[in-house]
């Protein structure tokens, strides 16, 4: 009888254990990067002493998959020297090769297995390089499919950089993504990033979030840490309630967490002196810097996960 009970209590054991649904959970994000100009060098915001901070935020928040805008392909080039253990995918919107921004999505190797990409743009024809709609320049969408190596867990990833001006576009380039993650992976759970150039008022927004097909994060998320907008101006004075910068996600995604990243770093300047402070050590020396934020847009950041039924 003991043997027998012994041998049921194992059975039972290993049942259960089996039982156990797996879990998938990582970070997401978005980043309008601010493509690299000489204005803004001239303005104390180069792409030089930026893009050093911008990847320390990525390694020290933990990104796993984010989607960029704006970059050229020499700024996605330094991002990925200064990343090690990601890469990149995502073709210039020019040429759909190297040329122009991209809309390129940075993850990281050891994580994902990157099963298939492509690119398409947000017009009336989206197989080729385009200005859709009313539209002012030609926009790209870059999407993945990725694939979890320590669960197995699969899903689609979109990134894109909608017009500024269009309208029309802007609705139209949301209807047309919702297409486009049928037609890649009807079964597959979705998540879409990207510099919106709305906010959470706008039609294009409402075309996104009202077919059932995709959910804000940041409705949908456990805890919020949101004390400012996405955009900036280059200003770390700057504040808005508008979320231009959004990601979006299928309702099977659990999200845990969703904040706006409104990190910023220092430098100096020509007027550089000692600052007078109070109530500090005679040992220490406070200088006064210049308070800069990495990007004219801050990072959306959320913590996803997904359960396999």
């Amino acid at each position: 009888m003991k043997l027998k009970h012994f041998l049921f209590l194992t059975l039972s054991i290993l049942v259960l254990a089996g039982c156990g649904k797996p879990t998938t959970t990582f970070i997401a994000a978005s980043y309008n990067l601010r493509n690299a100009n000489g204005s803004d060098s001239i303005n104390g915001n180069g792409w030089g002493q930026r893009y050093p901070v911008i990847a320390d935020m990525v390694r020290f928040y933990g990104f796993d998959i984010f989607g960029t805008q704006e970059c050229f392909l020499h700024q996605l080039q330094d991002m990925k020297a200064a990343l090690p253990g990601y890469d990149y995918i995502g073709a210039g919107r020019d040429d759909g090769k190297d040329g122009g921004e991209h809309s390129a999505i940075f993850y990281r190797t050891d994580k994902f297995e990157l099963i298939k990409n492509g690119d398409f743009w947000l017009s009336e024809t989206p197989d080729k390089p385009s200005k859709g709609w009313d539209a002012v320049l030609p926009r790209i969408c870059s999407w993945g499919h990725f694939k979890c190596k320590d669960t197995g867990f699969e899903f689609l990833f979109f990134n894109l950089h909608m017009d500024h001006v269009g309208k029309k576009a802007r609705v139209e380039s949301a209807l047309l993504v919702q297409e486009k993650m049928k037609e890649f992976g009807t079964e597959l759970p979705a998540i879409l990033t990207g510099d919106f150039n709305v906010d959470q008022t706008h039609q294009s927004y409402e075309a996104l979030v009202s077919k059932g097909v995709l959910k804000d994060s940041y409705e949908a998320a456990d805890f919020r840490y949101a004390t400012n907008g996405t955009f900036n101006s280059f200003d770390p004075n700057n504040f808005t309630t508008s979320r231009i910068d959004h990601v979006f996600v299928s309702p099977a995604f659990h999200v845990v967490k969703y904040g706006v990243l409104t990190d910023t770093y220092r430098s100096e300047n020509s007027e550089t002196e000692e600052a007078k402070v109070k109530d500090a050590p005679k040992e220490i020396s406070v200088k006064k810097y210049v308070a800069r934020t990495p990007s004219d847009h801050f990072p959306v950041m959320v913590e996803l996960e997904f359960t396999q039924p």
